[in-house]
């Protein structure tokens, strides 16, 4: 599927069935997976054979969807997660131990921050946060000598500032680490951070490329580009052997291509089980398969509804990126020329209050702990999605106490407008 159009990827990508077998994705609902002999088995265990086990580890279904997101991404290998959070603590956790050092965007999803800041400091990984529009001598100074990655989001969650990719792997790059970038807001169908210098992309699952609500999960894809070995000193866990797993190299035996995500499987995913489950994995295929027509209609439902706040009297202010005269819509036209997302946040006059009592008060739209659905929906950050960050933290995560974060769905945007209107009144 190389040679397709993103559009072809996301309907036919992943999976080819042979003659006379299921067109659509078998969902193989098992746990275990019989073999004739131990010697069989044996070489599934020591990773000389291809073929399952167990599902813990990996299993077709979660096999076909991971191989169709990687085609979309434009990557080499890919697996799937029990949940977007997963997906991310999993990307660094593969290459990052105790001891070492990440840099990260400080506009990330509260979640996410939370995961770094608070859970993964106590694993003893330090992680120094950067504004995404930092200079550049404040994002080298960020660097240590024990910095294993660079952590961003193409579009951030609910501040919706756009990452300058370039600039930032050119940085991570000039120190020897790859780039992750969390995809999730833009969706390869509007970035592929690949094209733009990212080495690992990550995804919430659950988001857009599912988009109906119906099943959580992550994805991880490897661009299959980063040279580890070319850095053996600071990846001793891709390149050197894992005493875990038969004193298996990695980087040696699976190359770039297969290292990061190889490793990930036998070890991390074998240790913590964060597997997605089959019924999952076949809900979300049936969402990619629609992923490239619903993109448009929520990219269109977002600026329509941005449009009509910014022109409002009662709210303070309005980001979203595909807004002309937006601070980054420059970054968004050359990273997302084809449309954003359809999350518009936006700051309602009168503070926390306000925001609370403009919530209530709508008809249309649901107050939610989601976003990026076919349904519309709305949430309050600093209540709710951020309620552990104190003020310091909100501001440098780019949240007020009035942001509201609203997720246009897949409705008329003429009757979100209207919900909003009268909301507002």
């Amino acid at each position: 599927m190389k040679d397709y159009k993103i559009e072809t990827k996301c309907v036919q990508g992943g999976y080819t069935p042979g003659n006379g077998e299921p067109r659509q994705i078998p969902i193989v609902q098992s746990t275990t997976f019989k073999y004739a002999t131990s010697e069989d088995m044996g070489k599934l265990f020591d990773l000389e054979a291809s073929g399952y086990f167990y599902t813990r580890l990996q299993n077709p279904t979660n096999d076909y969807v991971a191989a169709k997101i990687a085609e979309m991404e434009g990557g080499t290998a890919a697996m799937l997660t029990s949940s977007g959070q997963a997906a991310n603590f999993y990307a660094i956790f593969n290459i990052a131990n105790c001891g070492d050092h990440v840099v990260s965007c400080s506009t990330i999803y509260g979640g996410t921050y939370n995961l770094f800041a608070v859970t993964m400091k106590k694993m003893g990984i330090d992680f120094t946060f950067v504004a995404p529009d930092c200079t550049d001598e404040e994002l080298e100074a960020a660097f240590r000598p024990n910095t294993k990655a660079v952590f961003g989001e193409t579009i951030a969650n609910p501040a919706l500032t756009v990452l300058d990719i370039e600039r930032f792997a050119k940085a991570a790059h000039a120190h020897n680490v790859p780039l992750i970038i969390d995809n999730t807001f833009a969706t390869p169908v509007g970035c592929r951070p690949f094209e733009w210098g990212a080495d690992i992309v990550t995804h919430s699952t659950t988001k857009y490329m599912d988009g109906h609500g119906a099943a959580v999960g992550g994805c991880i894809v490897d661009s299959g580009k980063f040279d580890w070995m070319a850095n053996a000193e600071k990846f001793p866990g891709l390149c050197t052997p894992d005493d875990s797993y038969h004193g298996i190299t990695y980087a040696e035996k699976f190359g770039k291509e297969g290292a990061f995500i190889t490793k990930c499987t036998a070890q991390l995913m074998r240790d913590f089980g964060s597997i997605q489950s089959p019924q999952n994995a076949f809900y979300l295929n049936l969402g990619l398969e629609s992923l490239h027509v619903r993109m448009a209609r929520h990219c269109e439902n977002g600026l329509a509804v941005a449009k009509f706040l910014q022109e409002s009297d009662k709210i303070e202010w309005v980001t979203y990126a595909d807004l002309p005269g937006d601070k980054y819509h420059d970054l968004a036209k050359k990273y997302c020329p084809n449309g954003t997302c359809g999350v518009v946040s936006f700051g309602v006059k009168g503070g926390r209050k306000a925001a609370e009592e403009f919530m209530k008060k709508l008809r249309l739209i649901a107050i939610e702990t989601h976003v990026a659905d076919a349904r519309s929906c709305c949430l309050h950050p600093a209540s709710a999605t951020h309620r552990q960050m104190n003020d310091d933290e909100l501001i440098a995560c780019g949240i007020t106490n009035n942001l509201v974060r609203l997720s246009c769905g897949l409705e008329n945007a003429a009757d979100l407008i209207a919900d909003l209107e009268q909301a507002l009144n």
